[in-house]
């Protein structure tokens, strides 16, 4: 299967699980949501240019908030972790290209300690933003740090089970000269 339709999938599986599940299950609490989508984001491909991330990135939450009507609030939130993801994986990835030579991101090709840093970064960034967009129209400080801090931990929670329950196969890239 080539990478732009293992792409689109996963878009359009991410999409649906945060639209007609996740956005389903009654809220546990009135801080915890759970979101899934962005994880489509942090598992494109590292080759993907910054522009084409920001683009995609804004699609992505574009789409969520025609379905949610949240008048841009998902797609400044992706926008966000679009931007930071680069800059991210260039910390958190070896400099050395030899001992470096994955597509995506995943616990196999950073191992589990990198990607969860990573995956948390952008989680709580994303969860953040989002949670100040909504906040700025009402709420106290202790709400807000409460929610974004629920909902990352609800977040982390399901993209770890993920990994675990669906691994990737991951290809390696071909050109690493």
């Amino acid at each position: 299967m080539s990478d732009l339709l293992r792409n689109i999938l996963r878009f359009a599986v991410l999409i649906l699980v945060q639209v007609y599940v996740l956005n389903k299950v009654p809220h546990l609490h009135r801080f915890i949501i759970p979101y899934l989508y962005f994880l489509f984001i942090l598992w494109l491909p590292f080759s993907v240019s910054r522009q084409w991330l920001l683009v995609i990135g804004f699609f992505t939450g574009l789409v969520l908030d025609y379905f949610t009507r949240t008048p841009g609030l998902h797609a400044a939130a992706c926008l966000l972790i679009a931007y930071v993801r680069p800059f991210l994986i260039s910390i958190l990835t070896p400099k050395d290209t030899t001992e470096f030579n994955y597509r995506e991101p995943s616990p196999k090709a950073m191992q589990w300690t990198p990607y969860l840093v990573y995956v948390l970064v952008l989680t709580l960034l994303h969860h953040g933003y989002m949670v100040f967009l909504q906040w700025l129209s009402f709420g106290s400080f202790l709400d807000f740090i409460i929610k974004v801090f629920a909902t990352t931990g609800i977040s982390m929670l399901l993209i770890i089970t993920v990994e675990l329950l669906f691994p990737r196969k991951l290809k390696f890239r071909t050109n690493t000269a």
